[in-house]
């Protein structure tokens, strides 16, 4: 405990010469590094060994008890014990963290109770390319594709799981997705209440031409705008293209704005020229409608796209943060969205073999298995869901990867604005208690 917390004031500078990193990324690294640690080889549905429960939860509650301290002052009224009385200041813990931080550690037991539940299973594991000579599986095993080379691969007796035990991972593979849901809202929160730094409003180009480049640009400012017939000419093929695109058009946006009020400053200063404020006026709303077209094509896009990783913006600001409230809620819930994917996608691998089980006619002829889309994993609503192109990876921390602002994120590529008309995932969190009781029926 003491070298956890002396790490966490020294900034991450060993050195102590005081050019480490501010408390919040410091918490928020910490937060993800014991991810890491404890959850980083979650490859097989199991329950968590004790010594590593037990150190999750004894660095969680060390590394959260600052919020313990982080307290509003409000105004009450006292009464003294002759009558009178008198109004003052009392404190109280900040009100998102008095209602997020209590949803995030129920999320967490309930992530930590799936896993424990996994006990007596009629599965197994073994590892790719070993063959275990079980003539059950002869026809059903399968190989995943490269990137996946790492994991086990899951096997299942002849005839598959027995109807209870499949219902039964439907219904865990439900409570994951809701909590994974819940976890998104309180992220996404948390990511938009975060300041935009100065350093990315010193990084955007001059004009909305040069961020969009020429096509883009000539698309958005053409009379006939329509968000889907512009993505439908973009060449979006991979992942990384789409993350490309999301980060011109968002830049975009405050590139317009930040004309737009400059212009309005400048009008104020020149108002007695008539026809200059005019043409101010006037550039001022091609700004805004500009804008707000660009902000469509990016809705437009996180709905065909919803599974994007996190933008330039948002791993800018997890950077420069200074909130370590703010930085408590986005690492917890970012790190229990990456524990509840990979929950759900390890599901979805084991049923995926029960079926090729149940069906040995239609296993591809060269054993290939290609993984089950996560359009499938996470949501019913392609509007405000958190599908994604590809199957989920298993999650990849680094404390290298935290110490630069590029690369700063999620390991899972999962959509944190797909819930950000939610206030909190607070709500989320009591109609899905309410309605499964996953404790009682685990």
């Amino acid at each position: 405990m003491k070298e956890r917390f002396a790490k966490l004031l020294l900034g991450e500078d060993m050195s102590g010469s005081g050019k480490g990193v501010c408390t919040a990324l410091a918490i928020s690294n910490a937060i993800t590094n014991l991810c890491a640690t404890i959850f980083g080889q979650l490859w097989r549905l199991e329950p968590l060994a004790p010594e590593k429960k037990a150190m999750w939860r004894r660095e969680m509650d060390w590394l959260l008890c600052v919020s313990d301290h982080i307290v509003e002052l409000v105004p009450t009224w006292q009464t003294f014990p002759d009558g009178t009385r008198l109004e003052i200041m009392t404190s109280r813990p900040r009100s998102d963290l008095y209602i997020n931080l209590p949803a995030l550690r129920k999320l967490d037991n309930m992530l930590l109770e799936i896993l424990e539940s996994f006990r007596d299973t009629e599965f197994w594991y073994a590892d790719q390319g070993i063959c275990d000579g079980a003539a059950s599986f002869r026809k059903s095993s399968f190989h995943r594709r490269d990137e996946k080379w790492w994991l086990p691969v899951p096997r299942v007796s002849l005839g598959g799981l027995g109807e209870a035990t499949r219902r039964q991972l439907e219904h865990k593979r439900d409570c994951a997705n809701q909590i994974l849901k819940a976890a998104m809202a309180i992220n996404s929160n948390a990511l938009a209440e975060m300041d935009v730094p100065e350093s990315y409003h010193d990084s955007l180009p001059k004009n909305g031409r040069a961020t969009l480049g020429d096509i883009i640009y000539r698309y958005i400012t053409s009379e006939q705008f329509s968000p889907d017939c512009l993505l439908d000419c973009l060449d979006l093929s991979s992942e990384y293209q789409a993350v490309e695109i999301a980060n011109r058009v968002e830049a975009s946006i405050y590139v317009w704005r930040r004309r737009g009020t400059a212009a309005g400053k400048s009008a104020g200063g020149k108002s007695s020229w008539g026809m200059v404020k005019d043409m101010i006026m006037d550039t001022e709303k091609r700004g805004d409608l500009l804008a707000e077209r660009a902000e469509g094509l990016l809705i437009s896009l996180r709905q065909r796209f919803p599974g994007l990783t996190q933008t330039s913006l948002d791993m800018s600001k997890i950077q420069y943060n200074k909130d370590v409230g703010k930085s408590i809620l986005e690492s917890y819930s970012r790190v229990l969205e990456s524990l509840a994917s990979n929950i759900i996608a390890r599901i979805d691998d084991l049923l995926h073999v029960d079926e090729l089980s149940k069906q040995p006619d239609q296993v591809p002829a060269d054993g290939k298995f290609i993984a089950r889309k996560a359009a499938a994993m996470v949501a019913p609503a392609p509007a405000s869901g958190t599908p994604y192109l590809t199957a989920y990876a298993t999650p990849s921390f680094s404390p290298a990867l935290l110490s630069s602002p590029s690369k700063i994120g999620r390991a899972l590529l999962v959509d944190r604005r797909s819930h950000h008309h939610s206030k909190n995932g607070v709500e989320v969190v009591k109609g899905m208690l309410a309605s499964s009781r996953l404790a009682a029926e685990l």
